[in-house]
């Protein structure tokens, strides 16, 4: 038998694949609003009803809160306990 000569694997001569970097999220999805935020959806869907909750973003199907939304929603939720204390 002869040995035949093997030509280096395919794989050796690829570029190494890129991963993508783990970049922090820019948006809440509503249920990580609520956990962030210690509210349930319910309560959630209770303060967009009476017109309290914060404002959203609609990306197709999904409905997101963006950091800087939410951060004006808590300002808005701590002036208005403010005034009501007062």
């Amino acid at each position: 038998m002869t040995q035949s000569k093997c030509k280096p694997a395919a794989a050796s001569r690829r570029r190494p694949r890129l991963r993508p970097l783990k970049t922090p999220p820019a948006c809440f999805s509503i249920a990580s609003f609520c956990v962030a935020h210690h509210i349930s959806e319910a309560h959630y869907f209770s303060l967009k009803a009476q017109g309290l909750g914060p404002r959203e973003m609609r990306l197709g199907a999904r409905v997101l809160v963006t950091f800087e939304d939410a951060a004006a929603w808590r300002a808005e939720r701590v002036a208005a306990a403010t005034t009501a204390a007062e």
